[in-house]
This record gives structure tokens, C-alpha cells and sequence, in this order.
């Protein structure tokens, strides 16, 4: 099994899918009327898209992170020595509206450990999931509430989000190879 990989986004067009992510984001808050939301994103490509949301929302309360390895349903299957950071979340979740942060929603599996590991926290008063890019393959019944991209992408691709600076998409592609040449 072999594995290729081509941009899919340079960092222009990134840039733009998130200016356009930061107005959704603001007529939902508007339409909800939530006027202080507290911003967490996913370790590590949500913590990379939430900076640059965070900062063009210009929210006052700081950025939390969540790393969600340790509540991960396959957690025994990615192997015994995962790369685990802590956790931040600078304020108490209890009443507060969250905007919860990732990169690529492609099973919902991320977002509902990332969903377990904030009610751990607290009660928030209320969730938005906001997602760079939300591919096909769902497994869960976790639908984004603001999208960036939906890319139609074949069964034997994936997408992935490169950075921190500059951010970019890349597309993998995996294909099966014969060892042995047949000449």
C-alpha cells in the first residue's frame, strides 16, 4: 500500500475559505444572539483554524484546546504511545455558548470524544461546530453548523490540513501495489 499526496488549497485560498467561515460564524452568533462565545479548537489542525477565527471574530475570552486522544473510542488502536498534550480551557464551560473548532468532520468520531471530554468540563449553555472542510463517510449522526468546504472525494482519499504557517489542504491518495512486476 502506497500513499501519494497533492495540494488540494494553497494558502490564499485557505485564507479565504476562513474569511468566509468568520462571516458565517458572526450571522449565526447574531441570529442566536450569543454575544460572548468562549472558542475551543480540536488539537491540532482545530487549534490552527481556531487562532485565525478567534482572532478575526476578535473574541475577548481566550482560546481553549481540547486534545481528545484519551477520549477516543479507537483509542487502543492507535497504538501505545499516542502524542498527548494537555488540555485548556481557560474558563468554566458551565452556561456558556461554545463554538467548537476542527479542521475535517469526516466520521464525527473527533467531535463526539471532543463533545465527551467538554461535558466533562461543564454543561455549556449551548454548542456550534464549525468545520473547515466536512467530507463524506459520516458514522455518526454529527452534523457542522458552519462549513468551509465540501469536497467530493473518492473512497481511497483523504484530506489534511498542513501547517500552522502557512495553513494548507493536501489530498492523499492510497493505492494497492503488487510487490512483483509482471513484465
Amino acid at each position: 500500500m502506497t500513499e501519494t499526496t497533492k495540494t488540494f488549497m494553497n494558502a490564499d485560498d485557505v485564507e479565504s475559505l476562513i474569511d468566509i467561515m468568520a462571516g458565517k460564524l458572526w450571522s449565526l452568533l447574531n441570529e442566536r444572539s450569543i454575544e460572548q462565545p468562549l472558542m475551543v479548537g480540536i488539537r491540532t489542525g482545530g487549534v490552527w483554524l481556531a487562532q485565525r477565527l478567534h482572532r478575526e471574530l476578535g473574541l475577548k475570552d481566550p482560546l481553549g484546546t481540547l486534545d481528545i486522544s484519551f477520549y477516543r473510542d479507537d483509542f487502543t488502536r492507535i497504538g501505545m504511545n499516542p502524542e498527548v498534550h494537555p488540555s485548556d480551557l481557560p474558563v468554566p464551560m458551565d452556561d456558556r455558548h461554545i463554538i467548537l473548532i476542527d479542521d475535517v468532520l469526516h466520521t464525527g468520531r473527533t467531535i463526539r470524544a471532543a463533545l465527551n471530554e467538554l461535558f466533562d468540563y461543564g454543561r455549556p449553555a449551548s454548542i456550534i461546530l464549525a468545520t473547515l472542510v466536512d467530507r463524506s463517510g459520516r458514522e455518526l449522526p454529527i452534523q457542522p453548523d458552519v462549513v468551509g468546504l465540501h469536497p467530493v472525494l473518492e473512497q481511497n482519499q483523504h484530506i489534511t490540513l498542513i501547517g500552522p504557517d502557512p495553513l494548507g489542504l493536501v489530498i492523499g491518495t492510497k493505492t494497492n501495489r503488487s510487490s512483483r512486476s509482471d513484465k
